[in-house]
């Protein structure tokens, strides 16, 4: 559990300053002593210290005679009384430099109550394995100072801590694992020289309902942390407020359900103020204004609606403004122009991220000159960034992803601090030039990223120019930086992130790019048109990702260092074996990835070294042979995808020890046998999809029984015989079933009609399910991300028997049925017309009879209306007399007729302005250009998906 810092402005520092201050005159330096320690004093600490364990030798110097010399030790020099233990882990890592562990742990001896001067006591980041704060603490009355945060204490807090009355200072903070057991906070109410507490991450679920009248009772609070305590009440109004005085109030990451209480804003003292992640909802009110001394104000993480109080603008000491993911609505411009009205502007961070916000940004923004830090991602900004952006010369971070703007300025240029700019997400236009990045000297990450294949943005760089930054992050997609490799990264030997996806580079790897002998957690240039064979002098850090996906790469399947983890190569020109040794080279290996190329041979028996393998995607090659046995120890595996090869062979039975296995795609293979029945243990299936292969035997009734999470059964285009087991029906989630062109018997079962899944809106528990070839209108379909739209039910090319059952028409959501070339009987139920969504309905090459008003050719039954005409009507036609044959001459002569005059206004009304008027010409062409670009683009990604799991 994580919690806020604390914050102490200017004048809480004084304040606590002055309370050390006031401590160290009755504890006074080592050097000055005049006396030595009490010696019961120095025996009660070296008990102490035998309870704890030291592994780094902190309490080394505790030996002798003299107490007070020892490390974390504190005396009276008049006394010789110990006043003061300070044994707090300096080191938040709790390791020092040489990686030494730093912790003191063990057990807390209560032979402290001996140090009856004791008044300040610091055990704060320590490792108490998460045992019972001791009780005995509050018997040391003499404390003002406790402070045992982060020293991973349980249980409750001991009411006996009510007894410390002289406490000034009382820091809890729990931020470990450890979990607590309700506690109460009436000892809280006698400790009324209390200035700071922190009581954050204990449960105090028991005071929920009071916990602030018990607050109100402590008159002298200066500093009042309660986060993640539980507390889901927070009362509107209090009757008479008593700390007055308070500057910091953190109640965040409780669960309030209500709006903002009045009473806050009585709290005029008030410096730093944090309400975020709890319920509140509403708006904020005018009365904010009432905070005039605010520096920091968080309300992110709420329900907070409404546009925002212009009294925001009054907050002249406002440094920090944090609002987002709340439902706050209305235009920018009002907020930005309210919090520039201070004439000296002290906001740093503004975060309004994840709200309703709309409209442009205006010029205002450039107002707020100390800002640093600018957060609004998620939005609905549009337009144009503001040329005041470039005023903002202490700007070091902005983050405006995802919002509708379209022009990215050049005074974004001028900002030499800044570090951090993200602006993915968004609809750019236009060209980049080096104008936009020629003073960015301080930038280290650089991201505009976006999901849509569609480029509207161009960098137009010139070849010969040095940027002024050294970039470690650099994330760009679907934007124009080709065609040739970009020549501005040429002097960016601090990157360790690359990713240049889609981005029209066609072109190879440049010697100069493999010079800077990147070390490298992510190389992303998937999606462009990169050639050659690629270089294997990359260096790789630990956990890195590789994605050279859909490009031009020829050769053998290149192998890299053994720190990848994820290695995607799909949608290439890779041939050959799959390199034997993969599995050695590369041992840890999660996701693999080659895919759609040209690989021969058969499967490595090295991949069975890969233990930590969670997706392995081989499809689309020429791979042969059988499936090898390495199954056994793959326990986090979701995802086998070997469809479209010439692998033969059965499936091995080791493959059902796969416990965790959601995606088997093994289609369009030379695989034979019978399903093992070993893969009932793969309860977590999603999609199994055996089709296009030689399997035999009877369906595996097995299915219906264990792999009650199935969405997708396709067993088509194989040689399985007998009849549909009725534990299919128990496949409540499914909604694509396919079992065509089998040799299937027997009815369709009746209890078709539990397929629930083909029943109800969709599949909302899970929107991605992989890829799959499906029959539709006749025609093959390959689907991806709408996979889950599609509700499928197809037994077609089977010899089924029977009626088509009633029960079938309660699978209203059905898109695609068809039962076509079966031996089924009797009449189409007259229900059929519930199937209210049904796209595609194919009951042909049946024995079915029955539909009453179906008629018309080639039917033997005519429709009416539809019989031969008298010979006397005949004979009057021929005459002309009629309304036969020459009422239609006069018609077809209209129609020709007015076909030549539409042709010829038309073509001549389009055409001729086109040759006449040069202006019209060339911008109907460059329409025409960009239309087709945009379809290109369109065709080339529509069959291919953007990031599934396993290539991620």
């Amino acid at each position: 559990m994580k919690h806020s810092s604390t914050f102490i402005n200017g004048k809480c520092l004084f304040i606590f300053l002055c309370g050390i201050l006031f401590l160290s005159k009755i504890s006074f330096s080592i050097g000055d002593l005049d006396v030595t320690c009490i010696d019961a004093e120095r025996k009660a600490l070296v008990k102490f210290k035998q309870g704890l364990e030291d592994p780094a030798g902190r309490l080394s110097s505790w030996v002798g005679d003299d107490c007070c010399r020892w490390e974390g030790v504190s005396c009276n020099n008049r006394t010789g009384r110990v006043v003061k233990l300070n044994l707090r882990n300096l080191y938040s890592d709790s390791l020092d430099g040489d990686g030494t562990v730093q912790i003191l742990s063990g057990k807390i001896d209560p032979s402290l109550i001996v140090l009856k001067d004791l008044n300040y006591l610091d055990l704060s980041m320590n490792d108490f394995g998460g045992s019972q704060i001791p009780t005995f603490i509050g018997s040391l009355q003499s404390l003002r100072y406790l402070n045992l945060s982060g020293a991973s204490f349980g249980g409750t807090i001991p009411p006996s801590l009510g007894n410390l009355s002289r406490l000034v200072y009382l820091d809890l903070n729990k931020d470990d694992q450890f979990e607590s057991t309700k506690s109460s906070l009436q000892w809280l109410s006698s400790l009324s020289s209390l200035k700071y507490l922190h009581l954050g991450g204990w449960d105090l679920s028991l005071s929920a309902t009071d916990w602030l009248q018990t607050v109100n009772r402590l008159p002298s609070l200066l500093e009042l942390h309660l986060t993640f305590c539980q507390l889901s009440n927070l009362p509107f109004t209090l009757p008479s407020l008593n700390f007055t005085s308070l500057m910091v109030l953190d109640l965040s990451n409780n669960g309030f359900n209500s709006t903002i209480p009045d009473w806050l804003f009585n709290l005029e003292s008030l410096v730093y103020l944090d309400l975020n992640s709890n319920n509140l909802y509403g708006p904020l009110p005018d009365k904010i204004a009432n905070l005039a001394s605010l520096e920091k104000l968080d309300f992110s993480l709420n329900s907070i609606e409404g546009q925002l109080s212009k009294n925001l603008g009054k907050l002249c000491n406002l440094q920090s403004l944090k609002l987002s993911q709340n439902r706050i609505t209305g235009e920018i411009t009002d907020v930005l122009d309210s919090l520039s009205r201070c004439s000296r502007s002290s906001l740093e961070t503004l975060n309004l991220g994840y709200n309703e916000l709309t409209g442009n940004l205006p010029n205002s923004l450039g107002y707020l000159k100390s800002l640093r830090y600018l957060q609004m991602p998620n939005n609905l900004f549009q337009g144009s960034l503001p040329d005041s952006i470039g005023n903002l010369t202490s700007l070091e971070q902005i983050s405006l992803s995802y919002n509708k703007l379209s022009g990215i300025t050049k005074s974004l240029g001028q900002l030499s601090k800044l570090t951090v700019l993200d602006i993915s997400e968004n609809i750019w236009e236009g060209v980049i030039t080096e104008t936009h990045l020629t003073n960015l000297s301080s930038l280290k990450e650089l991201t505009m990223d976006k999901a849509s294949p569609n480029i509207s943005l161009v960098f137009n760089i010139s070849s010969d120019w040095i940027p002024p930054f050294k970039l470690t992050y650099l994330l760009i997609r679907s934007c124009q930086l080709g065609p040739k490799f970009p020549t501005w990264l040429k002097n960016q030997s601090d990157l360790n992130f690359v990713v240049l996806n889609n981005a029209m580079i066609s072109d190879t790897i440049p010697t100069w790019f493999l010079n800077l002998d990147l070390q490298l957690n992510k190389l992303d240039i998937a999606y462009n048109q990169l050639s050659g064979r690629v270089p294997n002098s990359f260096r790789f850090n630990n956990d890195c990702t590789v994605d050279l996906s859909t490009n031009r790469y020829q050769g053998p399947l290149p192998l890299w260092s053994s720190n990848i983890t994820m290695l995607y190569l799909r949608d290439n020109k890779f041939s050959g074996p799959i390199p034997p040794n993969i599995g050695e080279v590369m041992p840890l290996l999660t996701d693999l990835d080659i895919s759609q190329n040209s690989l021969s041979g058969s499967i490595p028996l090295s991949i069975g070294n890969l233990t930590g393998l969670t997706t392995l995607v081989i499809s689309n090659n020429e791979l042969s042979g059988q499936i090898p046995h390495f199954w056994e120890d793959k326990q986090f595996l979701y995802i086998v995808d070997m469809s479209n090869n010439s692998l033969s062979g059965t499936i091995p039975t080791t493959m059902g020890s796969l416990s965790f296995l959601e995606f088997l795609i093994l289609s369009n293979n030379k695989l034979s046998g019978e399903v093992p029945s070993s893969l009932k243990n793969c309860t977590n299936m999603v999609s199994l999809d055996l089709g296009d292969n030689r399997f035999t035997g009877k369906l595996p009734a097995w299915i219906g029984e264990s792999m009650h999470n199935l969405l997708i059964l396709r067993l088509r285009s194989n040689s399985f015989s007998g009849n549909i087991p009725r534990q299919f029906c128990g496949l409540s989630k499914l909604h694509i079933m396919d079992l065509s062109h089998n040799h299937l018997t027997g009815h369709i079962p009746h209890c078709i009609s539990n397929l629930s899944g083909l029943k109800s809106e969709g599949i909302e528990e899970i929107t991605y399910q992989g890829k799959l070839k499906v029959v539709a209108k006749g025609r093959v379909l390959l689907y991806y991300s709408t996979l889950y739209l599609f509700n499928s039910f197809d037994l077609s090319n089977n010899n089924l028997s029977g009626a088509i059952p009633l029960e079938l028409t309660d699978l209203i959501k059905l898109g695609t049925l068809n039962l076509s070339m079966n031996h089924l009987t009797g009449q189409i139920p007259s229900s059929i017309g519930n199937l209210e969504w049904i796209e595609t309905l194919d009951i042909s090459m049946n024995q079915i009879s029955g539909n009453a008003g179906l008629c018309g050719k080639p039917l033997l039954t005519e429709c009416p209306g539809s019989g031969q005409t008298t010979s006397g009507d005949n004979e009057e036609d021929r005459h002309g007399d009629g309304d036969g044959d020459g009422g239609n001459k006069f018609e077809k002569l209209g129609f020709i007729i007015s076909i030549v005059f539409g042709f010829f206004v038309g073509f001549w009304g389009v055409c001729g302005t086109l040759i006449i008027k040069r202006s019209w010409r060339i911008a109907y062409f460059e329409f025409v250009d960009r239309v087709k670009d945009i379809c290109s683009s369109m065709i080339r990604r529509m069959f291919v998906p953007k990031k599934q799991p396993w290539m991620l």
